[in-house]
């Protein structure tokens, strides 16, 4: 689980920091200094067209994002549970997409749905769009990060295998209700 992947089709991770968490305890900030994402200044500065991980959006993500992932990559907000404002989150020039649910392996929010940190909705994302690998390296720079996986296994799989969208709520509905 901790080897760098070795397929060719990596994504690229971008990450906007908010700034509204503690610099230490960030996952996103250490994605950064492992050279796993880029962090950019301001959510106008992630890259154009790619997926945008966005839990106030409607259109979910789902296997079929995986072009553009693989073309665009994956970006995120790195910002506080306590402080979520929906105006990070309002860039028009980006693939919005939510995860189905999941739930939270992390020290601070253990087994709450949707309250992943970040590299937990990143490594969810790409688990989906079929780039488990990469999901499993980031994962393994975390003490905590294999338990994301095991937690989510069933989920995760089911996610991923569905053929569409409405596919993907289905099995979000009847594994979380």
């Amino acid at each position: 689980m901790g080897r760098r992947p070795s397929s060719i089709s990596e994504v690229r991770i971008a990450i906007f920091q908010a700034g509204e968490d503690d610099p230490r305890k960030s996952t996103g900030r250490k994605l950064a200094r492992l050279g796993l994402a880029k962090e950019v200044k301001s959510p106008y500065k992630l890259p154009s067209g790619s997926i945008f991980l966005n839990p106030f959006v409607d259109d979910v993500l789902w296997k079929g994002d995986r072009g553009t992932a693989l073309s665009r990559g994956i970006s995120a907000v790195d910002s506080s549970w306590n402080r979520e404002e929906k105006g990070h989150f309002q860039v028009k020039k980006l693939e919005s997409r939510r995860l189905p649910m999941l739930l939270a392996a992390n020290p601070i929010n253990y087994g709450k749905p949707y309250r992943l940190s970040t590299v937990e909705a990143i490594a969810g994302a790409l688990y989906i769009v079929g780039f488990r690998e990469q999901a499993e390296f980031l994962m393994s720079k975390f003490g905590w990060g294999e338990q994301f996986l095991i937690l989510n296994r069933e989920p995760l799989d089911a996610y991923a295998s569905a053929d569409s969208p409405e596919k993907v709520r289905e099995e979000e509905e009847d594994f979380f209700g």
